[in-house]
């Protein structure tokens, strides 16, 4: 499992990390305060709060194409 810190500062952004991420069979969750959510379900990504960063874990050790995509939403 690994685990990164992003940023979805806009609507694109979150479009463009859904569509991403759901070309791959692993599971991704979004992790904000205490809630979980599908990365792959944007409802979910909207229920979150977008103003402050999001912890991503990716449930896969072999996805080294998806963390080199996930890296376009770190917080830098």
């Amino acid at each position: 499992m690994k685990t990164y810190e992003i940023m979805l500062d806009s609507i694109n952004e979150v479009k463009g990390f859904v569509n991403m991420v759901s070309k791959y069979d692993c599971d991704v969750d979004l992790i904000s305060g205490r809630y979980v959510v599908d990365a792959k379900s944007i409802m979910g990504i909207f229920s979150l709060d977008l103003a402050k960063p999001i912890k991503v874990e990716v449930h896969a050790d072999d996805a080294d194409e998806l963390d080199a995509e996930i890296k376009a939403y770190v917080k830098k």
